[in-house]
């Protein structure tokens, strides 16, 4: 589902006399559907920017990205929203969302935008949101008012409101504690159940041993590091 080949990024540094900074070559990995493949190395090894350029944030110097049938790496911008839309979730660790958008609106818009009637998709929000703990009275404010820890909530209900056929997850279960944790690995495993192909970074070393079918050190893939 998730195949990247050969794949290499640099950086310009503009304010610097144009400075180019290689921090990735030849990355080459394969998710397959119901797999869920850890990302592995150290601090500026790359595991971000690696997850950026499968998503269509970065673009690669190099090398090819396939997300089912489309080739990120060449793709247009058009076909890159089609994807998030429809096969490419992305739960990262920080949620942005339009201010004073209710909660409970902020998790139903993926499905909303994929033409899902109103009340079910709200439906199936406020059942993610109760899973993961954020009370009802919460719902109908903007979770930019939130703390940390409900931002991280809000963000998974929203990545996993839609089956997603495949999914980036960065750090799902920072500023979590011990209850919410639990759901989050319960909804990661079934979302593997289903057949998603999810790739991710999981600095919890209990949460890596229990979801990852294989880890990849993309230290191989950073040159100097290497």
């Amino acid at each position: 589902m998730i195949q990247v080949s050969d794949l290499s990024k640099s950086f310009t540094l503009h304010n610097q006399g144009g400075a180019v900074i290689p921090v990735m070559a030849g990355a080459t990995l394969s998710v397959a559907p119901g797999e869920c493949v850890g990302l592995t190395g150290a601090s500026g090894a790359g595991k971000s920017t690696l997850m950026r350029m499968v998503y269509g944030n970065y673009l690669a110097a190099e090398g090819s990205i396939r997300v089912g049938d489309l080739d990120v790496a060449g793709a247009e911008p058009r076909e890159i929203i089609a994807l998030r839309r429809r096969t490419l979730g992305y739960v990262s660790q920080f949620l942005r969302v339009v201010p004073r958008v209710p909660t409970i609106e902020v998790v139903a818009e993926p499905l909303l935008v994929l033409g899902v009637a109103r009340d079910e998709a709200r439906g199936r929000a406020a059942a993610l949101l109760a899973r993961l703990n954020i009370p009802e009275r919460l719902w109908a404010l903007s979770p930019t008012t939130f703390s940390g820890g409900e931002q991280q909530r809000v963000n998974i209900a929203r990545g996993f409101v839609h089956g997603y056929p495949a999914l980036l997850l960065d750090e799902p279960t920072a500023s979590l504690d011990a209850a919410n944790r639990e759901v989050v690995l319960e909804l990661i495993e079934e979302a593997k159940a289903r057949g998603a192909a999810i790739l991710g970074i999981f600095h919890d070393e209990g949460a890596r041993a229990r979801v990852c079918d294989r880890l990849v050190d993309v230290t191989c893939f950073t040159p100097g590091l290497a």
